[in-house]
């Protein structure tokens, strides 16, 4: 049988799926996904972050030729208006969704402060 809890979290995920951020982004990514260009520079951003992140994970060392790639990505994504308002957008749900974890672990907290 489910908790309240769980029905609050379903609740929760409707609130953040209607929110202005999570439209603004939805609206950021598919500017992206329906131009061409943005949607590949994107993609190949996108693929080399996860391969760095998957050699972190594992313990393996990034290499200055990782490092390389990473910096040209980074400067041809700057360079593309639509890439850049997709990653605001995704910085401010991400905002949003860190100010939500901070009150969900508030009992937590209060609980180990003595509260």
């Amino acid at each position: 049988m489910p908790s309240h809890l769980n029905e609050y979290a379903r609740m929760l995920e409707k609130g953040i799926r209607e929110s202005h951020e999570f439209a603004a982004l939805k609206q950021a990514y598919e500017n992206v996904r329906s131009n061409g260009q943005a949607r590949a520079l994107f993609d190949r951003f996108r693929q080399l972050q996860l391969n760095l992140q998957d050699k972190q994970m594992q313990g393996l060392l990034v290499t200055e030729e990782d490092e390389k790639q990473a910096q040209a990505a980074m400067q041809a994504v700057q360079s593309n208006p639509a890439i850049m308002q997709l990653i605001g957008a995704e910085q401010r749900l991400s905002d949003l969704l860190s100010e939500i974890n901070q009150v969900l672990m508030r009992p937590v907290e209060d609980l180990y402060a003595g509260k």
